[in-house]
């Protein structure tokens, strides 16, 4: 007799399925821009501690290579919660207790804490299947999930924007 977990399928996000490769590839591309972009902005604007230095460098480096190693054995998708989780907490860290003084730059690091947090609940969400998904959102290529990843990029970027003031003279 088979249960209802052995009847259920693989998600896509946890195979080697050639059509989600091809995101797997980009959101590993991606990711070496984007955290290194924050790991600069944070080295060079804030006065934060060394070792919250290391945390988003240590982030930055495993993030894109757990990606691509993953292209090759899928099931290592789920060692992304170490990266995510160096960067996202660093983020919260400089939330907490490193946010410029000035607004403008301080709200582009709250906007980045925020679109890498949602980018690590949604994969959590999605490719980990942790909280149910719901049928209108299982397909990694729905519309509803593609709106979702444009809320967290747009956070991102907008933030690194904002953050990035403080570097103009004045």
């Amino acid at each position: 007799m088979r249960t209802d977990a052995l009847l259920r399928h693989q998600p896509i996000e946890l195979s080697a399925d050639p059509r989600f490769a091809s995101r797997v590839k980009r959101l590993a591309a991606t990711s070496v821009v984007a955290l290194g972009l924050i790991w600069t902005l944070a080295v060079v604007t804030l006065d934060a501690p060394q070792l919250l230095s290391m945390a988003l460098a240590a982030g930055w480096l495993l993030m894109p290579a757990t990606l691509f190693a993953s292209l090759a054995r899928p099931r290592l998708r789920y060692a992304l919660v170490a990266p995510a989780s160096l960067v996202g907490l660093g983020l919260l860290a400089i939330a907490a207790w490193w946010l410029p003084a000035d607004p403008v730059a301080g709200t582009g690091w709250l906007l980045m804490t925020a679109g890498v947090l949602l980018g690590g609940f949604l994969g959590i969400w999605f490719w980990m299947r942790l909280l149910p998904v719901p049928p209108a959102l299982d397909d990694p290529f729905s519309r509803g999930r593609w709106a979702l990843i444009a809320v967290h990029i747009a956070l991102i970027i907008v933030g690194l924007g904002l953050a990035a003031t403080s570097l103009l003279p004045g």
